[in-house]
């Protein structure tokens, strides 16, 4: 890929990113004075549920599409039309989400009570899993676009994706409230349904224009079997990854709200004090991150192409560049919310609590941020069970301070864990990248 064309699809998606956020960051006010800190603890509980499906479902196939499409569009002996791998690896991802959205939803009373150990999530997750094969389906769609470079149609869906959800909610809220009916996280979930609803419709609407304008068939795939065997090739280890990760990090969610009751809190305010964190303070400090979660986007793709063609060289310019631009986003936020964390917590939540978390989270900036772009740099030259086993250790750092930390600081002894685990992350990420550098001669 092209400086102009990383650089225009960079633009669009944090563009889009930004609004989308700005958003979803009033949403998340919203949703803090109509459900409430316990509510918003409530809510925040089912998302792990939901990331661990979408892993298993769309992590490793949405990456495998955008890869092999992206070395297919500069191969110069295309072994295929580029949309095989879009068709085949879309159709078995949406397949194998429907199978998992039938058991979350057949099961959603033993998740809620025997995992998550709250029984108030077992109608979220029945909302929730009707989104599974939805949100795989667009996942797929916009990883098949930004594989043809094309940054604008994923931007433009994120975009009425979080439109349509926030209004959604908006509109559940106003029902419930004209019917005298009580506000619960469920007008949350539902209106995630909804924006995966508009976002799949637009999605698909766009995908079939898009083939019908290129006259292609997909009666004229030849051998699936052998374009799956090359998705799964890719995908596989990844969403083995991802799955760990998830598994991990769904722990460290389950065992938050038992820790803090062992320092000291009531079950709902164990709740409401995770709400406040997960749901409140954390959107605030991953705000800034629009940028590099752009960026890392787009990475994956440019790297491959740039591995496919031999241009060692270039990739270590890139990689610079984009560390040091990471680590000055990180640098400002760090200053930005050590000095107003407090006033912002205090303005926009009425949060005293909320502001002395984003005041202490500040310090993670700098390495929260460059790590998002540095795994995408290590996936992109396929160092995806390196980046396993630095996520493992990092992951494990903050389970530990979940386990020992939080039952005598309180969730402090959880962000003290956080910093601790993402300057792990850094360094063993930054020292495996200059490994690579100097492992490979420049071309």
């Amino acid at each position: 890929m092209s400086k102009k064309l990383f650089i225009k699809g960079t633009l669009l998606l944090t563009f889009a990113g930004l609004l989308s956020r700005l958003m979803g960051f009033f949403y998340r006010i919203f949703l803090s004075h109509t459900i409430g800190a316990h509510g918003l603890g409530i809510f925040q509980l089912i998302l792990p549920l939901q990331i661990l499906i979408m892993s298993i479902c769309a992590s490793g196939i949405q990456t495998a599409i955008s890869r092999l499409t992206a070395a297919e569009k500069v191969s110069k002996n295309p072994s295929r039309h580029i949309s095989d791998y879009f068709v085949v690896g879309t159709v078995f991802s949406v397949v194998f989400s429907l199978v998992f959205s039938w058991f979350l939803y057949s099961y959603a009373d033993f998740w809620a009570v025997q995992i998550l150990k709250e029984s108030q999530t077992s109608s979220l997750i029945r909302i929730l899993s009707l989104s599974i094969p939805l949100s795989t389906l667009h996942t797929c769609i916009s990883s098949y676009y930004l594989g043809r470079k094309q940054a604008g149609f994923p931007a433009g869906v994120q975009l009425l994706e979080q439109l349509f959800r926030t209004g959604g909610c908006y509109i559940l809220y106003l029902i419930c409230a004209s019917q005298g009916r009580n506000i619960t996280p469920a007008i949350a979930v539902g209106g995630n349904l909804i924006g995966e609803i508009a976002s799949s419709f637009i999605s698909l609407f766009a995908v079939s224009m898009h083939f019908k304008v290129t006259h292609y068939n997909i009666r004229n795939i030849r051998r699936p079997l052998s374009v799956l065997r090359k998705l799964l090739h890719i995908s596989v280890p990844l969403t083995m990854n991802k799955i760990l990760l998830t598994l991990l990090g769904s722990i460290e969610v389950i065992l938050i709200p038992a820790r803090l009751q062992m320092s000291g809190f009531t079950p709902k305010d164990s709740l409401s004090v995770y709400g406040i964190f997960t749901g409140m303070a954390l959107p605030l400090i991953l705000f800034p991150a629009t940028l590099t979660n752009s960026a890392a986007t787009m990475l994956i793709p440019s790297i491959t192409q740039l591995q496919t063609l031999g241009y060692q060289k270039r990739i270590q310019y890139v990689i610079g560049r984009i560390f040091r631009y990471c680590l000055l986003l990180g640098g400002s936020c760090l200053v930005f919310f050590l000095f107003l964390g407090e006033f912002l917590g205090n303005f926009l939540f009425h949060s005293q609590t909320a502001g002395i978390y984003i005041h202490t989270m500040s310090y993670i900036c700098p390495f929260l941020y460059l790590n998002t772009t540095l795994t995408s740099v290590l996936n992109g030259l396929g160092k995806s069970g390196i980046c396993l086993l630095h996520s493992v250790i990092s992951v494990c750092i903050r389970i530990s301070f979940v386990l020992f930390a939080i039952p005598v600081l309180g969730i402090r002894g959880y962000l003290y864990g956080i910093l601790c685990s993402e300057l792990a992350l850094s360094i063993l990420h930054s020292l495996q990248i200059l490994q690579n550098n100097y492992s490979n001669p420049r071309k």
